[in-house]
């Protein structure tokens, strides 16, 4: 037995402990919700990212511009762009975050953000922490939601994924105690399991959804599972006009592939691992990450991006601008519902949803084969406009 290496481990556990009942002690004091009505200007920061994520944040700019060209005109919507949050500074400042880009980050109400990259083994830059997740952390945007729509397969399903805690908050302080012996944590508080299931089941209630599915493995992760297992349930008591039911990880991933089953499903919450491999699973449904958006909110701030990667070699081989901006106005377009405008929000998904899946008069291959990305921003912008884009939109959906 090493005795050196387990007091250390010991002492660093201690320091890993003392860290998560400070941060309870935070969640404990609670926050009011942001009141987008009572804002003026509300503030949009545009962060292009890495790779692609310029090109696509460029297109969904526009589109943003569109969408809310009354609000940018009379001064109640102002848009900035935020610059530094490339993989290059960030390796260089040796930070996931550099501290004057979270600065002017801190001074936007809401975010559109373009993919970034995450060092990995054998990348040539140091191992610093996804900056989603440190993002995730410091503006407490504690829940990560995502909805997939197919409405011609009957899919209607909407993510909460909780952010802030689960395996990933503490994916960068594992600990290795020898060099046979690798340990990492996870975290589950009452506070952050309370917080996003109860936005799950507010969010079907104000939507009048009557089905709340809660998805762990507390089977076998007994005790953090357990406590978000049992926290749904405790909640779900308080929504009687709410059916709760729980699905263990490994069979949901099934049962979102069974045509007979798949449609039962409506309001999914679940811990930060689980919500990561759902959701890319259910991206497919829709088309592929390429057409997801992505919404991670919390009381102050709120951050909306593209969920697939910064796709270096597009940019290596010139292709670029053929990057396809769909998940990335989807995005855009949760944002705008974020702030107060749903009735836009759903024309621009209703455009989307044309544009994509049932007209597909441009295409976008990633390649000069397809539409480059501003012509397809363009086209969904056209669709837009049209004065009988409600009854095209579900012309298509019946069929």
């Amino acid at each position: 037995m090493d005795d050196a290496a387990i007091a250390k481990a010991k002492e660093y556990f201690g320091t890993i402990v003392d860290e998560q009942l400070q941060r309870v002690e935070q969640m404990k004091k609670g926050q009011e919700w942001i009141d987008y009505a009572q804002v003026k200007p509300i503030i949009i920061g545009i962060i292009g990212g890495d790779g692609i994520g310029p090109f696509i944040a460029a297109e969904a700019r526009s589109v943003l511009e569109f969408v809310l060209k009354e609000e940018v005109e009379t001064g109640k919507v102002e848009m900035r762009d935020i610059e530094g949050l490339t993989i290059e500074n960030r390796a260089d400042q040796n930070k996931s975050i550099p501290d004057d880009v979270l600065e002017e980050i801190k001074k936007c109400h809401v975010t559109l953000k373009g993919p970034t990259t995450t060092p990995r083994k054998g990348d040539p830059w140091p191992n610093i922490e996804s900056c989603n997740v440190s993002m995730r952390r410091y503006l407490d945007l504690f829940a990560n939601v995502r909805p997939v729509k197919v409405p011609k397969d009957g899919i209607d399903w909407v993510f909460f994924r909780e952010n802030t805690e689960g395996a990933y908050i503490m994916g960068s302080k594992g600990l290795n105690v020898t060099d046979d012996l690798a340990i990492d944590f996870k975290v589950i508080t009452s506070q952050g399991a309370e917080r996003i299931i109860r936005l799950a089941f507010d969010y079907a209630k104000k939507n009048n959804i009557n089905k709340v599915t809660i998805v762990t493995k507390a089977n076998v992760v007994k005790t953090s599972d357990g406590k978000f297992l049992d926290m749904g349930y405790k909640i779900a008591a308080e929504y009687p006009e709410i059916e709760a039911d729980d699905w263990y990880i490994d069979i949901m991933t099934a049962k979102l592939v069974d045509p007979k089953r798949r449609t039962q499903f409506k309001v999914l919450v679940l811990p930060n691992l689980y919500g990561d491999i759902l959701t890319d699973e259910a991206a497919e449904f829709q088309g592929g990450v390429g057409t997801a958006g992505s919404a991670n909110i919390g009381k102050r701030y709120a951050m909306f991006e593209a969920i697939h990667g910064s796709a270096p070699r597009m940019v290596k081989e010139g292709r670029a601008k053929y990057a396809d901006p769909a998940s990335m106005i989807r995005a855009a377009a949760m944002l705008v519902n974020h702030i107060g405008y749903p009735d836009r929000a759903k024309k621009l998904e209703m455009a989307l949803d044309i544009c994509g899946n049932y007209e597909k008069k441009l295409v976008t291959t990633g390649r000069d084969t397809g539409a480059t990305g501003a012509e397809y921003a363009g086209y969904i912008m056209e669709t837009m406009q049209d004065p009988n884009l409600e009854e095209r939109w579900e012309g298509y959906i019946k069929g």
